[in-house]
């Protein structure tokens, strides 16, 4: 059964930086394509970024391009997303998602999926 453990969330000051984590165990790691998602209050759950896990390209959503970097330890079995100049508009519910050769932006179409962890961005 595969398992998807988010970490590193928290609260920081409006251009802090955060550093999330997200560990898979129990399937084949470095086959999957992985992605962050997030989801703020009263809002539905928006595409981040993902990366490849052949090529380990990346693709960002515009509201973070030049501010996120999305990276990933195959050794580890873990993605991460550095997350900088962080401002309010980026708190949310972060979550990372799984799967074979996608390429969607949706998070419903990523088999493997964690619970999240909360970033909380004060002004």
């Amino acid at each position: 059964q595969v398992r998807v453990v988010e970490s590193g969330g928290g609260l920081v000051q409006t251009g802090g930086s955060l550093r999330l984590s997200c560990t898979v165990s129990g399937g084949t790691f470095e086959r999957y394509v992985m992605a962050w998602f997030r989801q703020a209050p009263g809002k539905g759950r928006e595409f981040v970024a993902r990366i490849d896990w052949e090529t380990n390209n990346t693709w960002y959503d515009n509201s973070v391009k030049g501010r996120f970097i999305i990276s990933r330890d195959n050794a580890l079995n873990t993605v991460y997303l550095q997350m900088n100049q962080l401002s309010p508009e980026d708190t949310a519910v972060y979550s990372c998602g799984g799967n074979f050769r996608t390429e969607s932006t949706f998070y419903g179409d990523y088999m493997f999926r964690g619970k999240g962890t909360q970033v909380t961005v004060s002004s």
